[in-house]
């Protein structure tokens, strides 16, 4: 009897190491679901060697303070100009990293390319769950995708959702947390500062050649637009669609007729043209008549330069509502998110091609 209790005793330890190990074996891989709903196996985690295709993906990746992790970059990443991406400002030597296919609106990854510098994950931006799989089976590399909402706009839901999978995947979400927090801080500043304006005493608003696959002038515009939004302004667009994406009718702006106008210092040019070619349809609008136009940086480009987004919106404040946003430097406060963003103070770098946070006067024109 006594053998048979250590025998037993011995073979219950043994189908516990067993299961033990089983376990292990079971949580050696990390199941991640993206933020489409895709379900992707990771068999290394922390992930170490990370390439990032499609609008914007290399961004949120530079956001998670992980350009030493990229391992490969889109060829248009290397060739376009830095100050319209922030990100390759703050980390330069992504442009030296070798090139994974062409990036743009339409990405076509070099899938040998990619196979070639061993990444452990491929985060992108802007491919269907199809393309995803596809690309995920052909290189048997995990393929998470991330969101910023629609292109040419932002949604900060999806950017939360984006970072907190980057953060899982590569071991950094406290570094998401942060952010997030961060971000969270700032839409509060705004909404107190502004949430109670009643609408009677809010001046109407709209912004015009907005980036959108491309610079466009002034009928370019947007609902829901989100330095709008964040401070409760009176935004003419939002009359005509939910939101979004729109270009406007000329006549239809007259009728709209908004007290302020802020423009894209992206597509600025096409406007001063249009204007001299155009005096008239401008000296109908009451923002050109009283001198009220502003000039804001341009923000999309390759999906949106969230950090931008952040301070255009301070500016939209200053200008809308001067005594909510008096405390507001807002040279000190774009540093400030740069630094949170990108760990470096780039203001004064960003705005050497553009005119900056200024009234235009067009009447010198």
């Amino acid at each position: 009897m006594k053998f048979l209790k250590i025998l037993f005793l011995i073979t219950a330890l043994f189908f516990l190491s067993g299961c033990n190990n089983l376990t292990q074996e079971d949580n050696s891989n990390l199941t991640v679901t993206d933020v489409f709903g895709r379900k992707v196996v990771l068999k290394e985690r922390p992930v170490k060697r990370i390439v990032a295709i499609g609008p914007g993906a290399l961004r949120l990746v530079c956001y998670m303070k992980l350009a030493d992790s990229v391992v490969g970059v889109e060829d248009s990443e290397k060739e376009w100009g830095a100050t319209s991406r922030p990100y390759i400002l703050a980390y330069p030597q992504l442009k030296n990293l070798p090139g994974i296919g062409q990036g743009g609106p339409r990405p076509n990854p070099n899938l040998e390319s990619i196979i070639a510098v061993k990444p452990d994950v491929i985060f992108a931006a802007y491919l269907t769950k199809d393309q995803a799989d596809a690309i995920q089976s052909k290189t048997n590399i995990p393929v998470i995708l991330l969101s910023y909402g629609q292109l040419a706009s932002l949604d900060i839901n999806d950017i939360y959702n984006s970072l907190r999978v980057i953060g899982e995947v590569s071991g950094k979400s406290d570094r998401a947390n942060q952010l997030i927090g961060y971000i969270k801080g700032i839409e509060e500043d705004l909404r107190n500062r502004t949430k109670d304006i009643l609408p009677d005493k809010k001046p109407s608003v709209y912004v015009g050649a907005l980036g959108m696959a491309g610079v466009h002038g002034i009928e370019s515009t947007q609902a829901r637009y989100l330095p709008f939004t964040l401070i409760n302004a009176k935004n003419v667009a939002d009359e005509i669609k939910g939101s979004g994406s729109l270009m406007l009718d000329k006549e239809y702006l007259i009728k709209l007729n908004p007290d302020i106008i802020f423009l894209d210092e992206g597509g600025l040019p096409l406007v001063k043209e249009d204007y001299k070619k155009n005096r008239a349809f401008y000296d109908k609008l009451k923002a050109f008549k009283n001198n009220k136009i502003y000039g804001q940086l341009p923000f999309n480009y390759y999906a949106t330069n969230v950090e931008i987004a952040l301070i255009d919106t301070y500016f939209a404040g200053k200008v809308i509502y001067p005594e909510r946003f008096s405390d507001v430097n807002i040279n000190t406060k774009a540093d400030e998110i740069f630094k949170e963003f990108l760990g470096k103070s780039m203001f004064n770098e960003i705005t050497k091609n553009y005119p900056g946070f200024v009234k235009i006067d067009f009447k010198v024109l």
